[in-house]
């Protein structure tokens, strides 16, 4: 046995144990120290390699950034639980109610503000299949329409910011400019931010929901029964009402993101403030109570432990995975890959697209990207387009039948009438969209670069 069979081995038990449904953060560091221990016993590697570990750990502890996660989490959990977002969604349905497809429309729109405010898939995800789901089934939309709309509409939490991803990939991929530019020789620095990824998402996730609304136009044209006329007489609101359900969230979001984007404040000051101003906003809406407050601080803390637990479990994986030449395999494996740059990103698009079937985006982003991303970005790749390629891939392999997450989330709340075949077939126009716009930021950089280019 050799340290090469020893890290290959490694890798194939770490993913065989999660395809069997063992839990992510203790299979990534049970398994990693096993091989550690496997490999001291065989003479490949020192026992005291593990002594890295803690420093490791601590680095983690440390991270001003990461802070961030639990406040985002925190921030839309208290504008889910006050029910403010079931106002504005009930609200804008009912501006939308005299056109054709109106709800449809409001689950794209409403979609889009709940990532911005959430940055969660799952949460996006389930809050739209419960709140719009029986509504547009009892008003005649079509099953595989609905089930598509809500499924895509909720996956723009992992490109529209404040994204937790972004926030999360935004960290790995520093580390993994610095590593490169260290095993180059070079000075380490720093050079893309988590204001530059946020600033680099806007367009495609602009141009994303401007395709979902093109998509429905085009099927209620072609096929009008599918998305019906819907008469609203739900409750009616004064036009200083509207204004307030619709704008306050909104400016809310503005003032966090505007915040980051103009260098106001960073991402962790920014949730602060997100997160005291959902809590004064419930206020405003005489929705707040102790109750709401405890729901919403105990499922940040257990989202945010889940978050965290794997995060340092990944840490310990990668660190024994490179100290078993496990980084050496792969990049003698990927520099000969036909095609050089091309066929290097070919190569880790495909596999990051594969994987999003199985693992969630943060085993993905806390296992394969610390890798990985250092052997790319010694290939002078601009790390600030990979992150936004592999932020858009990973929400494509949300809703890729049949392991796409997205779809899971969606069939837990479903009714048994809606088939999964429906739930199928209904996210296969979403999943072409979201392929095409990730080939157009490969073909058109500058859709991922011009506004960060502009704003700095």
């Amino acid at each position: 046995m050799t340290v090469q069979i020893l890290s290959i081995c490694m890798f194939v038990t770490t993913f065989a144990f999660l395809l069997f449904g063992f839990p992510v953060a203790f299979t990534l560091a049970g398994t990693a120290i096993l091989f550690a221990l496997t490999a001291s016993f065989f003479g490949f590697m020192s026992v005291d390699f593990l002594a890295l570990i803690p420093s490791k750990i601590f680095g983690t502890m440390t991270n001003e950034l990461l802070v961030a996660v639990p406040l985002f989490i925190f921030m839309g959990l208290i504008l889910e639980k006050s029910k403010i977002a079931q106002e504005l969604l009930e609200t804008i349905a009912n501006l939308f109610g005299k056109l054709r497809g109106g709800l449809g429309f409001t689950v794209i729109i409403v979609g889009a503000l709940l990532a911005a405010s959430t940055g969660i898939v799952g949460a996006t995800v389930v809050t739209m299949g419960l709140l719009t789901l029986p509504t547009m089934l009892k008003r005649g939309y079509d099953k595989k329409l609905a089930s598509g709309l809500i499924c895509a509409s909720g996956t723009l939490g992992q490109i529209i910011p404040p994204s937790i991803a972004l926030i999360l990939l935004s960290d790995v991929l520093q580390g993994a400019y610095s590593q490169s530019q260290l095993l180059q020789g070079k000075i380490p620095s720093n050079p893309i931010s988590t204001i530059d990824l946020f600033a680099g998402a806007i367009l495609p996730g602009v141009l994303l929901v401007i395709l979902y609304c093109l998509w429905l136009q085009i099927i209620i044209y072609l096929k009008p029964q599918y998305a019906p006329l819907i008469i609203s007489k739900g409750k009616k609101y004064t036009l200083k009402k509207t204004l307030s359900i619709i704008f306050l969230p909104i400016i809310l979001i503005i003032f966090v993101l505007g915040s980051i984007l103009m260098g106001i404040a960073t991402p962790t000051e920014a949730a602060s403030f997100g997160a005291i101003g959902a809590i004064v906003l419930s206020f405003i809406k005489n929705s707040f109570s102790l109750k709401v407050l405890n729901k919403a601080i105990l499922d940040t803390t257990k989202i945010s432990s889940m978050i965290f637990l794997i995060l340092i479990s990944a840490k310990i994986f990668s660190l024994v995975f490179i100290g078993l030449e496990g980084r050496e395999i792969l990049t003698s494996f990927i520099n000969q890959i036909p095609g050089g740059v091309i066929g290097a990103m070919l190569f880790t698009m495909i596999l990051i697209f594969v994987l999003g079937f199985f693992l969630d985006f943060i085993q993905i982003v806390f296992t394969i990207i610390p890798i990985i991303g250092p052997i790319l970005l010694q290939m002078d790749i601009n790390p600030l387009w990979l992150g936004i390629m592999i932020a858009v891939n990973l929400q494509t392999s949300f809703l890729t039948p049949p392991f796409g997450f997205a779809l899971f989330y969606f069939r837990g709340i479903a009714p048994i009438s809606i088939k999964t075949y429906d739930i199928y077939k209904g996210v296969l126009p979403f999943v072409i969209i979201q392929i095409i716009v990730l080939l157009l930021i490969a073909k058109f950089p500058q859709l991922a670069l011009w506004l960060p280019d502009k704003l700095y």
